[in-house]
């Protein structure tokens, strides 16, 4: 899309950072964003608005009515909605030209083999649970691609605290200290994530009871976390950045 007064195109101000060649590269680029909650929603709105130009969306679950304090896709329009939907529609209305591919299924063994992982560029691990971090790990680094994954940005509220670093360099992270330990048992050696030095914050009184693993399966329950929306936007985009910087090669 040009405006012909100034000639300016729908992403001339990337231009003016990355370079018109970088931009061009972006639109060739595609990427598996897995979970498209609060931090996935915010990394899928960044990379569409960075020209990214194929995107695959992983998620089964709808939105809801507690979705709406945080996750950017989540309105009284889209409850009810699946994620992908309303995150490949949200994308469409910012640049029809995206090539948007959705998946209403959980990354889990009996859905693994859906997905070839040498068909992208880069991979986004949004998702909550070890045991799914762990499978995307092994499949990312079996097909050679770069993954990022966001570590836990549950039950935070410093959106300063957050930083991108090797998973063996993180500190205060319980979800972290987890994901070192079975990388380890792996025999992985390193991978990207961004995780927080903050330490969790204590629930205040809630009427709240369900819960929501965010343990290795069989292991013991959690609560479910909360969560504000100043934090898990931050972390979507500080993964959005660190992918765009990566595809383009930018220090």
């Amino acid at each position: 899309m040009q405006d012909t007064k100034t000639c300016e195109t729908r992403f001339s101000r990337t231009e003016m950072l990355l370079g018109k060649e970088a931009v061009r590269s972006l639109a060739s680029r595609r990427v598996a964003v897995f979970g498209v909650g609060g931090v996935g929603g915010f990394a899928v709105e960044a990379l569409v608005r960075s020209g990214i130009g194929f995107l695959d969306l992983i998620d089964s679950d709808k939105v809801c009515l507690s979705n709406l304090n945080r996750q950017i896709i989540a309105t009284e329009n889209t409850l009810g909605m699946y994620k992908v939907d309303a995150a490949r529609d949200r994308a469409l209305s910012i640049n029809p030209e995206c090539i948007v591919n959705t998946h209403k299924v959980f990354y889990l063994p009996e859905t693994a083999d859906m997905f070839d992982f040498t068909e992208y560029d880069y991979i986004i691990d949004a998702i909550d649970t070890v045991s799914g971090k762990l499978m995307l790990v092994e499949a990312a680094n079996a097909a050679g691609v770069p993954i990022i994954c966001s570590m836990g940005a549950g039950n935070k509220l410093d959106p300063t605290a957050f930083r991108v670093a090797d998973i063996y360099k993180t500190s205060v992270c319980p979800l972290a200290r987890v994901m070192r330990r079975e990388l380890k048992k792996r025999g992985i050696k390193k991978l990207k994530v961004v995780y927080s030095t903050e330490e969790p914050v204590e629930h205040k009184d809630s009427d709240i009871e369900y819960e929501k693993s965010l343990l290795p399966l069989g292991s013991k329950r959690r609560a479910t976390p909360g969560s504000v929306a100043f934090v898990p936007s931050v972390v979507g985009l500080i993964i959005a950045g660190k992918v765009i910087k990566d595809l383009t090669k930018q220090v």
